[in-house]
């Protein structure tokens, strides 16, 4: 309460304050400037001059001396630039601290605080020196809506760009317009040194919204910088790959292309986004240059829409060598998942489209669906076909809701009981398989473990935390997921497998019908008082009539469609398939996690690539379970971004990358058996 009193009162009456204070020197530099001589203005900034200038208050005068003075007066000569800044830095020192505020956390960065102190000498150096009266005058005669303007608006976020493996090859920072996201001019990375600034335009209204003006000049690659690990070239500590054993190689895309009709139904989530990269029409071209970019050779896609895809993306694909294959969401929604592949590198043999709705289920009541694939790899003439293992694709979206886990947890049931079908060998072990999908749950969720570990304990575990997306545990009522979380109904077991598909233990043991079960109900026998039991007048001495409306008994038949017995767990579900994650979910040379999304601001992981491999026995970290590579091999991997770098591009969709999401892309190699051998 206390905390909240503070945080809700106090806060707001301090800053309050603090604006009232500064509008006071605010008015006081103006009254100077239009009414005092230059002499009178040099005395009374004096003071200032010889204080101690903050940190917060170096970084803002020095982007000043870079951007305001630099540009203001590009076309005058170098000391009336010289003059100007002396002014304007006494200027700033008096009126910067509100501003300084609300950018407390920025300039304590330690990017910014480094490239304060290395001009911190000319800085003073400027300061020191004495004004000229026509510099004065040149500043007193400046447009007061332009000098509000240019004092109103926000400074960079990130005055230097990262330096690290990200932007590596890339010499310097291009300086571009003004006008332009300052967060998109710092990732502006490009290999020429010698480009010419332009003249800046100033904002003309106070506290205007700054959209990033577009650029297509520079490609993708060149502004989002991502490096391509090889993962084939490092030592493995489970297992080293023989440089001999043949491979067939691959490259798998998994992408969030972000649905038109989602983008306008929710601008609310996009106004850091100039409105003009939101339309479909700009961020057509750039996904698929970012995928031509890439040249995968099997694509995933989540959130395609299903007009552009029919009448635009499919053609596209087939032209760039794809057949490609398309689930919509069920009810009214206009979007879905699609799945391509190279016809030259695979032929089909299964397809199977899945939807999770299923009618009178609350556990299945979402729209959201997936696809899978069963692909046999093309090998070059004169290989045996089946000298390499099929390879099972599968692609999802699952349900967005934080809330919902066990939707999340049952729809993933489903989806890896349909690729238990599709992926199952007659000898009972599996092909390859690759999942790809945006999943709607963070690393280590008790989704994702289940995926990885192949078992979870969900009885009594609060729905709301199995994505791991939000904490809602300060709720005083949230929903429980009690055991068995699905219906027998729904035909899966809880080792998510089709009830179909299962052997019996026991061949005697059968789940009858309930139609066959009925007709027992007031048969001969069943009217029978037995022998052993207790007579009790007017309870077991009565013989049980038959309702009038009850059908007679006829002839006792076999059951038409017996199934297997398959008795129900406490709370647990399993899989059997052995998948992990391409990708570690950490960027140990930055020392910070990966992001795929940044829904409002803050960067996440939901989108992910898993692949099969081979679990190490009696190997478990922190109840982790461990792989090595089996017959399917990464070889690489393209890398990913951490939040603040995509805080420096404007977040995401920005002018470079057209989605909410950034792709996932992997190299993998199938071994070629036969020639192994050989």
């Amino acid at each position: 309460m206390i905390g909240t009193v503070l945080c809700y009162v106090l806060l707001p009456a301090a800053r309050l304050l603090r604006a009232l204070r500064d509008a006071f020197f605010t008015c006081r530099k103006n009254v100077l400037l239009a009414k005092s001589t230059s002499t009178q203005i040099e005395d009374v900034f004096a003071e200032s001059r010889g204080r101690s200038v903050p940190e917060e208050q170096e970084a803002l005068l020095q982007q000043w001396l870079e951007e305001g003075a630099g540009n203001l007066l590009a076309s005058g000569s170098a000391p009336s630039v010289a003059k100007v800044s002396v002014t304007l830095t006494s200027d700033w020192i008096e009126g910067s601290e509100l501003l300084m505020t609300s950018l407390s956390d920025l300039n304590s960065a330690p990017e910014v605080t480094q490239y304060a102190g290395e001009h911190l000498t000319e800085l003073h150096a400027l300061a020191s020196s004495e004004p000229q009266d026509h510099a004065v005058t040149e500043l007193a005669e400046l447009p007061t809506e332009e000098t509000v303007a240019e004092a109103g608006s926000a400074p960079s976020p990130a005055l230097v760009p990262q330096r690290d493996h990200q932007t590596a090859g890339c010499a310097a920072v291009s300086v571009e317009l003004q006008n332009e996201d300052p967060a998109v001019l710092a990732w502006s990375l490009v290999c020429d040194e010698e480009t010419v600034p332009m003249e800046p335009h100033a904002w003309p209204i106070q506290d205007m919204v700054q959209f990033s003006s577009l650029r297509t000049e520079v490609p993708y690659h060149e502004v989002l910088w991502r490096d391509w690990e090889d993962l084939s070239a490092k030592p493995c500590e489970l297992e080293q790959v023989s440089k001999n054993t043949p491979l067939f190689e691959f490259r798998v895309m998994s992408y969030n292309i972000l649905a038109q009709d989602l983008v306008e139904q929710s601008l609310d989530l996009y106004l850091h986004c100039h409105p003009n990269i939101l339309s479909w029409n700009y961020r057509l071209p750039n996904l698929l240059q970012e995928i031509q970019q890439w040249d995968p050779d099997v694509l995933c896609l989540q959130e395609v829409q299903e007009n552009h895809y029919w009448e635009q993306l499919e053609p596209t694909f087939k032209g760039m060598g794809f057949t490609c294959f398309y689930k919509r969401r069920t009810g009214k929604k206009t979007d879905g998942c699609a799945v391509c592949y190279k016809h030259s590198r695979f032929q089909l043999i299964s397809f199977s489209p899945i939807e999770y709705f299923r009618p009178g289920l609350d556990i299945l009541n979402r729209d959201n669906v997936g696809l899978v694939l069963l692909l046999q790899p093309v090998l070059p003439e004169g290989l045996d076909p089946k000298a390499v293992s099929p390879l099972c694709v599968a692609n999802t979206h699952v349900l967005f809701n934080p809330r919902r886990g066990d939707i999340k947890l049952a729809q993933m049931a489903l989806l890896l009981a349909e690729i238990d079908k599709i992926a199952k060998t007659t000898e009972g072990s599996y092909y390859p398989v690759i999942l790809c999908g945006d999943l709607n749950s963070v690393p280590d969720s008790p989704l994702y473990k289940f995926i990885r570990n192949g078992e979870l304990s969900y009885h009594g575990m609060p729905a709301w935390k199995v994505s791991g997306q939000e904490d809602f545990s300060q709720q005083l009522y949230s929903r429980r997921m009690l055991a068995p979380l699905w219906p027998s109904s729904l035909g899966v077991t809880d080792n998510c497998q089709y009830i179909t598909l299962c052997q019996p233990k026991k061949q005697d043991r059968h789940k009858y019908s309930r139609d066959f079960l009925l007709q027992f109900h007031y048969c001969d026998l069943a009217c029978q008082r037995p022998a052993h039991l207790v007579l009790l007048e007017g309870v077991t001495d009565a013989k049980p009539d038959r309702p009038p409306h009850w059908p007679k008994p006829a002839a006792m038949v076999k059951d038409p469609n017996p199934q297997p017995l398959v008795p129900r767990s406490s709370g647990i579900i399993q899989h059997g398939l052995n998948l992990t994650s391409v990708y570690s979910h950490f960027l140990p040379q930055r020392g910070r996690p990966e992001v795929t999304t940044m829904p409002m601001g803050l960067g996440t992981t939901v989108d992910y690539i898993f692949y099969s491999a081979e679990p190490v026995e009696h190997r478990n970290r922190g109840g982790r379970r461990l792989y090595q590579d089996g017959a399917l091999k990464l070889l690489g991997r393209l890398s990913l971004l951490s939040e603040d770098v995509l805080l420096m591009a404007n977040g995401l969709p920005n002018p470079f990358c057209s989605s909410d999401h950034l792709c996932l892309l992997a190299s993998f190699g199938l071994e070629i058996t036969s020639l192994r051998e050989g």
